[in-house]
């Protein structure tokens, strides 16, 4: 239903006209807010209306196999996170994608967020200088009514993972963006806060090739919720606000001791010119590669990354060990869920 809304929030870019739901419920709820004409409980039935785009937001289990289909029936595909369950998955949609024709769009909506893309403006201009630390906070409360809305979310098989998979993916992803490719992984976690079969807390700390550190605490079990990044540059510090759900969003604060370099910092941002951001930023942006407008905003190659990280925090929480990066096409851990 969010990205339903979202879409319709740029009706001269998009129509919302079908909905597929195995939930007669929800599907009559969608149909009645959304307006559409054509609704159904079978994914194949819509391969046959005259759309463009199909948009999957489905349990994280389903997404590549639907996806798949989707491109192979002819349609571009919007894939909510993480996209698929493995690196093998991923490299085989990949495939899918290019012999398709079509492209898929992968959600990272954070990454539009006015906030964080300041920090990408200012690291542009060579305001920023070298980093050297960045720590990342996803401190959630999700219990038993969240679970309850969808036991998938409590088992590896439905949600292919817990807190790093599906709370955490959006804000690492973040880290990422700025710093790079992480060339080395360490994690830590444990399912202590709501005792499924996948964790809820967890600790992640990663290295770059630049020397920069970060790491990355989630938890699900925090009383006061916020999500907060912290970046440190040698040319200024960078901070989130607290908000859990959109840390990419403003307000965002780029500080420095020395006054003159924060005066350089305030003049780096005068030129700074805001676009549509989170779900409607990232829409905006597909339109325009469909169109031709624009490159692709996140790629499957995006996606791939964060994939990787999981691949390889969830080895290490497994092994006790520091795993580095690229993993090897021989990794015995290219499926985790095996």
């Amino acid at each position: 239903m969010a990205h339903a809304k979202m879409y319709q929030t740029l009706p001269d870019l998009f129509e919302v006209v079908a909905v597929c739901e195995i939930d007669e419920k929800r599907r009559l709820e969608f149909v009645e807010q959304i307006g559409v004409k054509f609704q159904t409980d079978r994914l194949e039935e819509l391969f046959e209306q005259e759309l463009d785009l199909i948009d999957i937001c489905t349990p994280s289990g389903l997404h590549f196999s639907q996806a798949c289909s989707a491109l192979n029936a002819g349609f571009h595909v919007v894939l909510e996170k993480p996209v698929v369950r493995s690196l093998k998955e991923l490299d085989e949609l990949s495939r899918v994608e290019q012999q398709s024709g079509k492209k898929l769009f992968p959600i990272f909506q954070y990454r539009f967020g006015h906030g964080i893309q300041k920090l990408h403006h200012l690291i542009a201009k060579g305001v920023a200088g070298r980093p050297s630390i960045a720590t990342a906070e996803t401190h959630w409360l999700r219990g038993e009514s969240y679970y309850s809305r969808g036991m998938w979310r409590s088992t590896w098989e439905g949600a292919a993972g817990g807190s790093f998979a599906t709370h955490a993916i959006q804000i690492h992803d973040l880290i990422c963006e700025v710093l790079g490719n992480p060339v080395s992984v360490f994690a830590q976690a444990s399912n202590v806060i709501n005792g499924y079969e996948t964790e809820d807390l967890g600790v992640l700390l990663l290295n770059f090739a630049s020397g920069a550190m970060a790491t990355s605490t989630v938890t699900l079990g925090s009383p006061e919720q916020m999500s907060r990044l912290r970046f440190c540059f040698e040319g200024l510090t960078a901070e989130s606000g607290r908000e859990p759900y959109n840390p990419g969003h403003d307000p965002w604060t780029f500080s420095h001791d020395d006054p003159d370099q924060r005066i350089v910092i305030e003049n780096a941002l005068a030129d700074f010119s805001p676009r549509l951001e989170r779900f409607p930023g990232q829409f905006l942006r597909i339109h325009e590669a469909l169109t031709g407008k624009a490159q692709t905003p996140v790629t499957l190659a995006d996606a791939r990354r964060s994939i990787e990280l999981l691949t390889a925090a969830y080895w290490s929480i497994k092994t006790g060990e520091t795993v580095h990066l690229p993993i090897p096409s021989e990794h015995p851990f290219l499926f985790w869920l095996d």
